[in-house]
């Protein structure tokens, strides 16, 4: 909420997980604003598509930072450890721990500043540059002699 008070053309798409003791506080804290879409988990097709369209990714979730860093995002980790530090060591996201000082700080150097969502934008993903497939049916044509 204070990321959206400092914000005002920012909204928020929050997929709720299933589980009611997750679920209902959130619904109570937040349902009622309307620049905050509280949704079902999203198909995975749905889910990349609203990454692809984002601005920006907070999460505590590694593969979301595996896949948002393919899309040029900047992702705010709400862990103070992650699995995934090429994305960190990369610049693409940054450990913010659940310090909402941090958090509201970095959503807003984000959001607010263009040239550092730009310089996230045009960075390679570390995970890849999504044409491991084609060269995986390439290599294996050749091999077979196709």
């Amino acid at each position: 909420k204070k990321i959206l008070d400092q914000n005002p053309d920012t909204a928020v798409l929050l997929p709720l997980h299933h589980n009611p003791k997750v679920r209902k506080p959130l619904q109570a804290l937040l349902g009622n604003d309307s620049r905050i879409f509280l949704a079902d988990p999203l198909d995975y097709h749905l889910f990349l598509a609203v990454i692809r369209d984002c601005t920006l990714v907070i999460t505590d979730s590694g593969g979301l930072q595996e896949e948002a860093s393919a899309f040029g995002k900047s992702v705010l980790v709400l862990r103070t450890v992650t699995e995934r530090p090429e994305a960190i060591q990369a610049g693409m996201a940054v450990l913010v721990g659940t310090n909402p000082s941090l958090i509201v700080s970095e959503a807003n150097r984000l959001l607010q500043n263009s040239n550092s969502y730009i310089q996230i934008a045009k960075s390679p993903s570390p995970f890849g540059d999504g044409h491991a497939s084609k060269r995986i049916l390439m290599a294996s044509l050749a091999f077979l002699g196709l």
